[in-house]
């Protein structure tokens, strides 16, 4: 789970009905553009919101320059988090939730966007967009479905766009990943786009790994071309700890603050050799996970396991913590070419102390937190998917299918005017 910013909120929200549409394409300008970025990760645990101002202009692999001006998060309050983790596995999803979490989540959406607006001190027929990533409740990459393969990959994301716009005023761009998934990609990762915009390097070859409940790797060669990124899904990130201390405290706790209960642990080489077994880790990119793989039920196998070996809550805890730094950096010597002089963390586990110490024991080069150059680790998903309806709207290309796996580049998003 993420840590709480100071600008967290709390804050449920009612939605109501309107409709949705596309809208034209802008023609790209190089003046300066305030556009609200929104994600909601796997973890389940809030919204970010960032208002960034975005201008085109020369060099770099895309030909954008973006700066966020600020950045909050929204707790989710504990009921939709508590209907979201029901909506998300197998046995308890239903299509009438769906719906109205659709729209609940959406109105939620709003409400986040509205306040990074508010603290950027910047006016609501000022901004020019929002984009939205919504709450994805269902990935489904081409593993899960044997024979009909990647015709029939699919991704659900919910937080209804017409609803943000309505709600804001403001033109929002949402549903990103569908159209990489009809272009034949897993409509993820997407993050490439916006690491390579931003932290590309001329001579050093560097990773951008974020640690959200899934974790995710870019890969950055010397002065990348498009077709030169790899990227991928690494495995779990804070998901299966969180879910493991969230079982193993009957609720009181949803995540492991500052990987404190695993600093009082000891990894158990046996039981992450046997959970490293599984297929994802051998499967070579382009490659996607989420809840589906590392969700509750297998949180609910790993302590299982863990009680067979005989081993203490604390050391079921830290093997946990184990697995998503062990995964990351087998990741790094299977996929990762050329293997990175360097690697800098965003998302919620670069607080987990305990995570950071795994990982720079694992890995073969030096990690550091991306505020090293010179970006909130919280706050780089939700500036991307401002870049990313930056794009929509000027209707550049805004994939990456040497990550994806697409057949080729595709502009994503559908837009929803007020």
């Amino acid at each position: 789970m993420t840590r709480e910013p100071t600008t967290s909120t709390r804050e449920e929200t009612s939605p109501e009905e309107p409709s949705k549409h596309r809208a034209g394409v802008r023609d790209a300008t190089d003046r300066d553009r305030y556009v609200v970025g929104l994600m909601a990760g796997t973890s389940l645990d809030g919204i970010d919101a960032a208002c960034c101002r975005i201008r085109r202009e020369e060099g770099g692999p895309f030909g954008y320059d973006i700066s966020i001006e600020s950045f909050v998060t929204v707790t989710y309050p504990e009921s939709i988090r508590d209907r979201l983790i029901d909506l998300c596995e197998a046995d308890t999803g239903r299509i009438d939730e769906v719906c109205r979490l659709n729209r609940s989540i959406g109105a939620l959406f709003a409400n986040a966007a509205e306040r990074s607006l508010d603290r950027a001190g910047i006016q609501p027929d000022d901004a020019e967009a929002i984009g939205s990533h919504g709450q994805t409740i269902r990935h489904i990459p081409s593993k899960s479905l044997g024979p009909m393969d990647r015709r029939f990959r699919s991704t659900l994301q919910i937080g209804d766009g017409a609803t943000i716009a309505f709600e804001t005023g403001i033109r929002t761009v949402s549903d990103f990943r569908t159209a990489d998934v009809a272009a034949s990609g897993h409509g993820a990762p997407l993050a490439p786009f916006l690491d390579a915009t931003l932290f590309a390097d001329d001579e050093e070859a560097r990773v951008l790994q974020n640690i959200g409940g899934i974790g995710n790797c870019t890969v950055l060669p010397p002065a990348p071309d498009r077709d030169d990124i790899v990227a991928f899904d690494t495995g779990p990130g804070n998901m299966v700890v969180d879910a493991i201390v969230e079982i193993l405290s009957d609720g009181h706790r949803t995540y492991d603050e500052d990987g404190r209960q695993a600093a009082t642990g000891t990894p158990d080489d046996g039981l992450l050799s046997e959970f490293l077994a599984h297929d994802y880790f051998e499967e070579a990119p382009p490659k996607t996970s989420g809840r589906e793989q590392f969700g509750h039920e297998y949180a609910r196998q790993f302590i299982e396991a863990g009680r067979e070996r005989r081993l203490s809550n604390d050391d079921i805890v830290a093997s946990s913590t184990m697995l998503t730094a062990r995964s990351i950096a087998d990741a790094y010597e299977r996929f990762a070419d050329p293997y990175p002089s360097e690697t800098y963390v965003s998302g919620g586990g670069v607080y987990n102390d305990t995570l950071l110490s795994y990982l720079r024991e694992e890995l073969e080069c030096p990690i550091a937190p991306l505020d090293d150059l010179g970006m909130d680790p919280d706050s780089k998903e939700a500036a991307l998917f401002a870049l990313l309806a930056a794009t929509r709207l000027d209707d550049v290309p805004n994939t990456i299918p040497s990550a994806t796996g697409a057949s080729e580049p595709v502009v994503m998003g559908d837009v929803s005017d007020p």
